[in-house]
C-alpha cells in the first residue's frame, strides 16, 4: 500500500490477486447467505408487504439521504465523505440476520429483506452512488476524476452478489441437507476472511489511520447511529410490531462494507479516507448491531417474566 500526506491523497493499492481475494470473500459471503434463503423469502414480500417495504425504503431512499445531510452539515474531508455515501448505498450486512435472532426480532423478515435488498441493490446502490455522490462539490470531483459509470458498478454487483446469490439458493434447493451443514462455515469463515483483511488494511496503513483515527471513529459512530434511527424511526411511523421493528432497524442499522470496499479498491484506486470508512464500518457495526442484540434481548426477558409474574 502507497500514502501521502493527506487522506484524500492517501491510495491503499492492492495487486490484482488482492482484488481477487476480496471479490472471492464477498462472493462466498453472499453464497452463505444464500444457503439459508429459500423463494419464499421474496414471496413474503407479496404476501405480508409491509415490513420489507418499510425496511427498503429506509434502507435505500432515507438511509442515503440522512447520510447526505449528515456529511452536508458536519464537512469531512471528501474522501470520507464520499465514502459514507457509498456504504449507505449498500444493502444489508452478512450479519444481519444472526443479530436479529438474538435481539428477538422477526429473523423471518430479517431474511426476506437481505434477499430482496440484495437484489435491489443491483440497481438502487448502482443509482444512489451516482445521484448523492454528484451533489456535494466536493464529492463530485472525486466522481468525475475517476468517471464512474453506474453501469460499471451495476456490472460488479451483479458478478459478487448477484451469481453468488443465485448459485446458493440453487444449491440450497438441489442439495437441501448439504446446504444445512454447509451454511454456517461458509458464512463464518468468509466473515472472520473478510475481518482478517480488513485487519490488513489497517496495519499496513496504520498510521494514516491513526492520524485520523477522531474523524473515521467519530464519523462511523455518528452515521451508524442515525442508520439505527432511521430503520426504527419508519418502522415505529409504520406501527410494526415490536419483533419487526427490531428487525428493520438491525437490516437497516448493518451495512454491506466488504461491497463498499470492493467498490471503492475497484472505481477509487483505494481511495485513503473512502477505504478507511468503509473498512471501520465492517468492524463497529458488528460491535454496536450485538451492543443493541443484547440490550433488545434483556428487555425482551424482562418484559416476559413481568407478563409471567
Amino acid at each position: 500500500m502507497e500514502t501521502t500526506g493527506t487522506i484524500d491523497d492517501a491510495r491503499l493499492v492492492f495487486d490484482a490477486g488482492g482484488m481477487w481475494l476480496l471479490n472471492a470473500i464477498i462472493g462466498l459471503i453472499m453464497f452463505g447467505i444464500a444457503l439459508d434463503l429459500r423463494p419464499a423469502d421474496f414471496k413474503r414480500l407479496v404476501v405480508q408487504p409491509k415490513g420489507p417495504l418499510i425496511g427498503l425504503t429506509a434502507q435505500f431512499l432515507l438511509l442515503p439521504a440522512a447520510t447526505f445531510l449528515m456529511v452536508w452539515l458536519v464537512r469531512p474531508h471528501p474522501s470520507i465523505a464520499l465514502g459514507c455515501i457509498i456504504v449507505a448505498a449498500c444493502p444489508g450486512g452478512n450479519l444481519s440476520n444472526f443479530v436479529t435472532y438474538l435481539a428477538k426480532g422477526n429473523a423471518a423478515l430479517s431474511l426476506t429483506m437481505t434477499a430482496v435488498s440484495t437484489a435491489a441493490a443491483l440497481v438502487m446502490t448502482p443509482l444512489n452512488v451516482s445521484f448523492w455522490g454528484s451533489l456535494l462539490p466536493e464529492t463530485a470531483e472525486i466522481m468525475r476524476e475517476v468517471a464512474v459509470d453506474p453501469l460499471e458498478i451495476l456490472a460488479i454487483i451483479t458478478l459478487i452478489l448477484g451469481l453468488p446469490l443465485c448459485a446458493g439458493m440453487t444449491f440450497a434447493y438441489r442439495f437441501p441437507k448439504a446446504s444445512d451443514k454447509l451454511h454456517k462455515p461458509f458464512k463464518w469463515g468468509a466473515i472472520l476472511f473478510f475481518l482478517a483483511f480488513v485487519a490488513f488494511v489497517f496495519t499496513r496503513n496504520w498510521g494514516l489511520f491513526l492520524d485520523y483515527i477522531g474523524w473515521i471513529a467519530g464519523i462511523v459512530m455518528l452515521q451508524n447511529l442515525i442508520a439505527f434511527g432511521v430503520g426504527y424511526g419508519l418502522a415505529r411511523l409504520g406501527r410494526l410490531e415490536p419483533r419487526d421493528r427490531r428487525a428493520v432497524t438491525i437490516e437497516v442499522g448493518i451495512q454491506n462494507s466488504a461491497l463498499a470496499l470492493v467498490l471503492i479498491f475497484t472505481f477509487f484506486d483505494g481511495l485513503g479516507g473512502m477505504a478507511l470508512i468503509a473498512g471501520w464500518w465492517g468492524i463497529w457495526h458488528i460491535v454496536a448491531g450485538l451492543t443493541l442484540a443484547g440490550i433488545w434481548s434483556r428487555v425482551q426477558v424482562r418484559d416476559e417474566i413481568v407478563r409471567t409474574s
